[in-house]
């Protein structure tokens, strides 16, 4: 009997957590190994310890990090993550919900994110829907439909399954950036009325109601590439 849970366990999903603050990084590691399917098999302090710990142990295939630590931060930890192991997929600890800083760490590989007093059957849910789809993003019912779309086995030159204009293309681009959408009127010369009309008729287009949706349609379908 103790062989074969051992063996459940050499095949269950490896998890990296990186964390300054101990107690919250320790009490989630424990939720996490109580999990059927999960194993967390490395613990870090912050970026440079996970990556001088990830030189001498096993990969694993999801790291769940927080934004604010010293040394190296969630966002600089993210982007080392996406130019050498990109196969890793990233969660995020955050109390951030403003689109700016989310399209942030969507742009640095981020594949989804998780509030500090996430529910111990959200957190398995957030686990397992990022390793089966690619991503984890529960802000709303259209949003959750867009995920529907990502699939584990994503390629960088993808066919938008939807009709655009090439000047809605251009925009879909320019929201990917950390610009205003006054800002991106200027770039393309036109009125921010007219970016307001673009906005919308993506949002229609393509089933969302944010601009991280929008940010996070044209990653997966290759119009924006995470890291640039």
């Amino acid at each position: 009997m103790n062989v074969n849970m051992t063996g459940q366990k050499d095949k269950a999903i490896k998890i990296a957590m990186i964390d300054d603050h101990i107690l919250i990084r320790d009490a989630l590691a424990s939720v996490i190994n109580g999990f059927e399917n999960c194993k967390v098999i490395l613990l870090a302090r912050h970026g440079n310890e996970f990556i001088e710990k990830i030189q001498i142990k096993e990969l694993p295939n999801l790291v769940i990090l927080d934004l604010n630590m010293p040394e190296l931060d969630g966002y600089e930890t993210a982007k080392w993550l996406q130019k050498k192991i990109p196969s890793i997929y990233i969660l995020v600890l955050t109390m951030y919900d403003s689109e700016f800083a989310m399209i942030r760490l969507l742009q640095s590989g981020v594949r989804g994110f998780l509030k500090k007093d996430i529910h111990p059957e959200e957190l398995r849910l957030a686990i397992e829907t990022t390793m089966n789809t690619g991503y984890y993003y529960p802000i709303n019912s259209a949003t959750s439909r867009l995920m529907g779309l990502m699939k584990k086995n994503e390629s960088k030159h993808m066919t938008i399954p939807v009709m655009l204009t090439q000047n809605e293309l251009n925009f879909l681009k320019l929201a990917g950036t950390d610009m205003t959408y006054r800002e991106i009127a200027k770039i393309l010369k036109i009125s921010p009325r007219t970016v307001d009309d673009y906005r919308d008729t993506l949002f229609e287009k393509l089933n969302v109601k944010s601009r991280v949706g929008l940010v996070m349609f044209a990653i997966k379908n290759g119009v924006i590439t995470p890291g640039y």
